[in-house]
């Protein structure tokens, strides 16, 4: 356990050039996100929510709850639609 109150589990870069971290938080929690060769990203949290960007403008959150909030799609997906 680093003084940041994780440790890193693994990072580095698949065949497809997008890289990938983990981290474990010892308490059961753990977190991870990509960063693809496209632009887009994604965070898994260690409260269980999710993160997505795809790059160009649009961008999905799930709360912990299973709520998700989307923007930039061109119409508002916004509301609990699991």
């Amino acid at each position: 356990m680093s003084d940041k109150g994780y440790s890193y589990k693994g990072s580095g870069t698949n065949s497809q050039g997008n890289h990938y971290c983990a981290r474990d938080y010892g308490n059961g929690s753990n977190s991870y996100h990509y960063s693809n060769t496209d632009g887009s990203y994604y965070y898994s949290n260690p409260n269980g929510s999710t993160y997505y960007n795809n790059g160009s403008g649009g961008s999905v959150y799930t709360a912990p709850d299973g709520s998700k909030y989307s923007s930039g799609f061109g119409s508002s997906n916004s509301g609990s639609s699991k």
